[in-house]
């Protein structure tokens, strides 16, 4: 028995029909892969970020302890500066005659 045209016809369009929608399925999947690969760089990221923002935060902490530390230093190597010279002010004693005396 052979199959009516109409029917070979409307068998095609429905087998193109299933192989589009075949198609569309494959690529939501694909997209829907895609989505997912996405979500998880940007969780990734933004852990990342929030690790990044608290090693920040320390290292600021640190470099703030780091200038306080050098600003004493500063402070007292001045202060030992001063010291030296007043000792060596109130010892020094002209080495050079003045007015051509020897």
């Amino acid at each position: 028995m052979t199959t009516p045209p109409a029917l070979a016809v409307a068998l095609k369009r429905l087998t193109a029909a299933i192989d589009h929608l075949d198609a569309a399925a494959d690529r939501r999947s694909k997209a829907d892969a895609a989505r997912g690969d996405l979500d998880e760089e940007l969780a990734i990221m933004q852990d990342d970020r929030s690790r990044l923002a608290i090693e920040l935060e320390g290292a600021l902490g640190r470099l703030s302890r780091m200038e306080s530390a050098h600003q004493e230093a500063e402070r007292r190597l001045d202060q030992a500066s001063a010291t030296i010279r007043a000792v060596l002010g109130e010892e020094e004693t002209p080495a050079v005659p003045h007015d051509g005396e020897s």
